[in-house]
C-alpha cells in the first residue's frame, strides 16, 4: 500500500494506543495498522522505559492517523478540530454521542466537540459545505444564523434555514 502524502500526528501523555482503539471502535472501517516501541535510544531524551508504546498507526474511514506518546509537554486544543461529514441526523447523532462521551466540555458551539482525550472534532452534515457556498447569500446567511445557535447541529434545522 502506498503512504498517503500527508498524515495527522496526534501527540499524547501515555494514552495513543488507548486513544486509537477507543476511536478505531467507534468507525466501522477503522483497523489498527501498526505500532512501535520505544527502545534504549534516546531515552536520556524522551524518558520512556524501553519496551513502552511510542506510535500506534491506525485508519478511520481510510485516512491514516498516527498517535504518538510524546509525553506531558503539549495538550490539544480547539485550534484543529477533525471534521466527521454525516450523511443523516442518525449518524450524526452516534458520532456526537460516542465522540463526545467523556469529554471535558462535550459540547461546543457549531458542531464542535472534545473528546476524553481533549482532541477536537467537528459532527458536521454532509450537505452543509454545499449550503454555506451557496450563490445566493440569503441562503448562507440563513444557514449561518442557525448553525450559531446550534451546539450538536440539526440537519432538518439547517436545510429549514436553507429553504427560508
Amino acid at each position: 500500500m502506498q503512504l498517503q502524502k500527508i498524515t495527522p500526528c496526534l501527540w499524547f501523555d501515555t494514552q495513543a494506543a488507548e486513544a486509537a482503539q477507543f476511536y478505531c471502535s467507534i468507525f466501522s472501517n477503522a483497523r489498527i495498522v501498526s505500532v512501535s516501541h520505544y527502545g534504549e535510544a534516546g531515552r536520556e531524551i524522551h524518558g520512556k522505559p524501553a519496551g513502552s508504546v511510542l506510535t500506534v498507526v491506525f485508519e478511520l474511514a481510510g485516512q491514516r492517523f498516527t498517535a504518538l506518546n510524546g509525553g506531558p509537554v503539549f495538550k490539544f486544543n480547539e485550534a484543529i478540530s477533525l471534521q466527521v461529514n454525516c450523511d443523516s441526523q442518525s449518524e450524526l447523532d452516534y458520532y456526537w454521542a460516542k465522540l463526545s462521551a467523556g469529554g471535558a466540555e462535550a459540547a461546543q458551539q457549531c458542531g464542535w466537540l472534545s473528546d476524553k482525550y481533549g482532541v477536537s472534532w467537528q459532527i458536521v452534515p454532509s450537505v452543509l459545505a454545499t449550503m454555506m457556498a451557496d450563490a445566493d447569500p440569503g441562503k448562507s446567511e440563513r444557514v449561518m444564523a442557525a448553525l450559531l445557535q446550534m451546539k450538536k447541529l440539526d440537519i432538518a434545522a439547517l436545510q429549514q434555514a436553507y429553504a427560508g
